[in-house]
Protein backbone atom coordinates (compact mmCIF):
# COMPACT_ATOMS: atom_id res chain seq x y z
CA UNK A 1 0.00 0.00 0.00
CA UNK A 2 1.35 3.76 -0.70
CA UNK A 3 0.15 6.17 2.88
CA UNK A 4 0.03 9.48 2.95
CA UNK A 5 1.45 11.23 6.07
CA UNK A 6 -0.77 13.93 7.79
CA UNK A 7 0.28 16.97 6.87
CA UNK A 8 2.17 19.56 9.04
CA UNK A 9 -0.33 21.76 9.21
CA UNK A 10 -2.04 18.91 11.09
CA UNK A 11 -0.29 19.14 14.30
CA UNK A 12 0.38 22.76 14.41
CA UNK A 13 -2.78 23.42 17.04
CA UNK A 14 -2.54 22.47 20.67
CA UNK A 15 -2.26 18.66 21.67
CA UNK A 16 -6.11 18.47 22.95
CA UNK A 17 -7.45 19.50 19.47
CA UNK A 18 -5.26 17.28 17.85
CA UNK A 19 -5.81 14.10 19.87
CA UNK A 20 -9.25 12.86 18.72
CA UNK A 21 -8.74 14.12 15.56
CA UNK A 22 -5.66 11.43 15.33
CA UNK A 23 -8.16 8.41 16.04
CA UNK A 24 -9.04 5.94 13.14
CA UNK A 25 -5.99 7.19 11.12
CA UNK A 26 -3.17 5.30 10.40
CA UNK A 27 0.71 4.80 12.62
CA UNK A 28 2.47 2.93 10.05
CA UNK A 29 6.19 1.67 10.81
CA UNK A 30 8.80 0.74 7.84
CA UNK A 31 11.25 -1.68 8.69
CA UNK A 32 13.43 -2.49 6.37
CA UNK A 33 11.41 -4.53 3.33
CA UNK A 34 8.91 -4.57 5.65
CA UNK A 35 5.31 -2.46 6.52
CA UNK A 36 4.33 -2.77 10.16
CA UNK A 37 1.10 -1.10 12.04
CA UNK A 38 -2.64 -0.10 12.29
CA UNK A 39 -5.48 2.40 13.35
CA UNK A 40 -4.48 4.66 16.11
CA UNK A 41 -7.46 3.92 18.93
CA UNK A 42 -6.57 5.59 21.91
CA UNK A 43 -4.39 8.64 22.62
CA UNK A 44 -3.90 11.18 25.28
CA UNK A 45 -3.05 14.71 25.10
CA UNK A 46 -0.25 16.47 27.52
CA UNK A 47 -0.13 20.33 27.18
CA UNK A 48 2.08 22.86 27.91
CA UNK A 49 0.70 24.34 31.26
CA UNK A 50 -0.04 20.36 32.43
CA UNK A 51 2.22 19.02 35.52
CA UNK A 52 1.45 15.58 34.11
CA UNK A 53 3.91 16.99 31.01
CA UNK A 54 7.41 16.22 31.01
CA UNK A 55 8.22 19.71 28.90
CA UNK A 56 6.19 20.80 32.03
CA UNK A 57 10.22 22.12 34.09
CA UNK A 58 11.41 23.64 30.97
CA UNK A 59 13.75 22.08 27.82
CA UNK A 60 16.29 18.75 28.11
CA UNK A 61 18.48 16.66 26.67
CA UNK A 62 15.80 14.19 27.43
CA UNK A 63 12.74 16.21 26.23
CA UNK A 64 14.68 18.66 23.34
CA UNK A 65 12.23 16.77 20.21
CA UNK A 66 8.96 17.47 22.77
CA UNK A 67 9.86 21.13 22.25
CA UNK A 68 9.09 20.85 18.26
CA UNK A 69 8.49 21.33 15.52
CA UNK A 70 5.33 19.58 15.27
CA UNK A 71 5.16 16.60 13.38
CA UNK A 72 7.82 14.76 14.89
CA UNK A 73 7.87 12.13 17.51
CA UNK A 74 9.04 12.22 20.51
CA UNK A 75 10.19 8.60 21.77
CA UNK A 76 10.78 8.12 26.08
CA UNK A 77 11.92 5.65 28.15
CA UNK A 78 9.65 4.65 31.48
CA UNK A 79 10.54 2.03 34.02
CA UNK A 80 14.04 1.50 32.17
CA UNK A 81 12.48 -1.38 29.71
CA UNK A 82 9.43 0.20 28.21
CA UNK A 83 9.75 3.01 25.26
CA UNK A 84 6.55 5.18 24.25
CA UNK A 85 5.70 7.65 21.36
CA UNK A 86 4.66 10.67 20.98
CA UNK A 87 3.26 12.83 18.28
CA UNK A 88 4.70 16.85 18.76
CA UNK A 89 2.00 19.49 18.47
CA UNK A 90 2.15 23.54 17.99
CA UNK A 91 5.01 25.81 17.00
CA UNK A 92 8.51 24.92 17.78
CA UNK A 93 8.97 26.10 21.39
CA UNK A 94 5.56 25.38 23.31
CA UNK A 95 5.97 21.77 23.94
CA UNK A 96 3.19 19.60 23.19
CA UNK A 97 2.65 16.43 22.57
CA UNK A 98 -0.22 13.46 21.81
CA UNK A 99 1.05 9.74 23.56
CA UNK A 100 -0.27 7.41 21.11
CA UNK A 101 -1.13 5.05 23.47
CA UNK A 102 -2.67 1.67 21.06
CA UNK A 103 -3.32 0.46 18.10
CA UNK A 104 -5.26 -1.96 16.59
CA UNK A 105 -2.83 -4.13 13.88
CA UNK A 106 -3.22 -4.22 10.44
CA UNK A 107 -0.29 -5.32 8.49
CA UNK A 108 2.58 -6.78 9.59
CA UNK A 109 0.54 -8.91 12.81
CA UNK A 110 3.27 -11.70 12.62
CA UNK A 111 6.34 -9.92 13.14
CA UNK A 112 4.64 -7.94 15.95
CA UNK A 113 3.63 -11.29 17.64
CA UNK A 114 7.36 -12.49 17.22
CA UNK A 115 8.60 -9.41 19.08
CA UNK A 116 5.81 -9.68 21.44
CA UNK A 117 6.28 -13.11 22.42
CA UNK A 118 4.09 -14.52 20.63
CA UNK A 119 1.31 -13.25 22.08
CA UNK A 120 -1.83 -12.60 19.94
CA UNK A 121 -4.98 -10.73 20.09
CA UNK A 122 -6.07 -7.45 22.10
CA UNK A 123 -2.60 -7.89 24.30
CA UNK A 124 -0.63 -6.95 21.34
CA UNK A 125 -1.04 -3.64 21.16
CA UNK A 126 -3.58 -2.30 23.57
CA UNK A 127 -1.01 0.31 25.53
CA UNK A 128 1.71 2.67 24.65
CA UNK A 129 4.91 0.04 25.78
CA UNK A 130 3.34 -2.85 24.03
CA UNK A 131 3.01 -0.65 20.44
CA UNK A 132 6.16 0.52 20.61
CA UNK A 133 7.82 -2.81 21.35
CA UNK A 134 5.75 -4.56 18.60
CA UNK A 135 6.06 -1.98 15.91
CA UNK A 136 10.01 -1.86 17.47
CA UNK A 137 9.88 2.09 18.26
CA UNK A 138 12.98 2.70 19.93
CA UNK A 139 15.02 5.81 21.71
CA UNK A 140 16.81 6.34 18.68
CA UNK A 141 13.60 7.17 16.49
CA UNK A 142 13.27 10.37 18.88
CA UNK A 143 12.87 13.34 16.63
CA UNK A 144 11.99 11.12 13.92
CA UNK A 145 9.74 13.25 10.79
CA UNK A 146 6.35 11.72 11.26
CA UNK A 147 5.50 13.90 8.62
CA UNK A 148 7.84 12.70 5.95
CA UNK A 149 7.29 9.89 3.45
CA UNK A 150 10.46 8.78 3.31
CA UNK A 151 10.31 8.58 7.45
CA UNK A 152 10.38 4.67 9.04
CA UNK A 153 7.43 6.11 11.40
CA UNK A 154 4.87 8.02 9.95
CA UNK A 155 1.31 9.15 10.69
CA UNK A 156 -0.60 8.22 7.73
CA UNK A 157 -4.34 9.69 6.50
CA UNK A 158 -6.64 6.92 6.71
CA UNK A 159 -9.19 7.71 3.74
CA UNK A 160 -12.25 6.01 4.79
CA UNK A 161 -11.45 7.76 8.60
CA UNK A 162 -15.04 8.48 9.13
CA UNK A 163 -16.16 5.26 8.34
CA UNK A 164 -13.85 3.26 10.55
CA UNK A 165 -14.41 5.81 13.69
CA UNK A 166 -18.36 5.07 13.02
CA UNK A 167 -17.31 1.19 13.10
CA UNK A 168 -15.20 1.14 15.99
CA UNK A 169 -16.77 3.84 18.25
CA UNK A 170 -18.19 5.72 20.01
CA UNK A 171 -15.56 8.51 20.68
CA UNK A 172 -14.99 8.30 24.65
CA UNK A 173 -13.21 11.12 26.32
CA UNK A 174 -11.96 10.57 29.70
CA UNK A 175 -9.35 10.79 32.57
CA UNK A 176 -5.34 9.68 31.68
CA UNK A 177 -4.45 7.00 33.02
CA UNK A 178 -0.99 5.65 34.91
CA UNK A 179 0.00 8.81 35.88
CA UNK A 180 -0.05 10.84 39.46
CA UNK A 181 -0.04 14.24 38.51
CA UNK A 182 -3.05 15.64 36.84
CA UNK A 183 -4.90 12.59 36.83
CA UNK A 184 -7.89 13.76 36.71
CA UNK A 185 -7.63 16.11 33.13
CA UNK A 186 -10.08 14.48 30.83
CA UNK A 187 -7.37 14.19 28.22
CA UNK A 188 -7.67 10.75 26.98
CA UNK A 189 -9.58 9.70 23.67
CA UNK A 190 -10.33 5.88 22.68
CA UNK A 191 -12.69 4.21 19.90
CA UNK A 192 -14.45 2.44 22.50
CA UNK A 193 -15.68 -0.63 20.58
CA UNK A 194 -12.06 -1.39 19.45
CA UNK A 195 -10.82 -4.44 21.53
CA UNK A 196 -7.23 -3.13 21.67
CA UNK A 197 -7.68 -0.30 24.18
CA UNK A 198 -6.02 -0.66 27.01
CA UNK A 199 -8.41 0.57 29.53
CA UNK A 200 -11.87 1.23 29.16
Amino acid sequence: MRFRPLPRAFFEPGAAEVAPQLLGHWLVRRDGEETLGGIIVEVEAYLREDPACHAFRGETARTKSMWGPPGHCYVYLIYGFHYCVNAVCRPAGEAEGVLLRALQPLWGVETMRARRGGLAGKHLTSGPGKLCAALGIRRDMDGTDICSPDSPLVVAENPARAETVRELGPVVQTTRVGISKAADWPMRWYLGGSAFVSRK
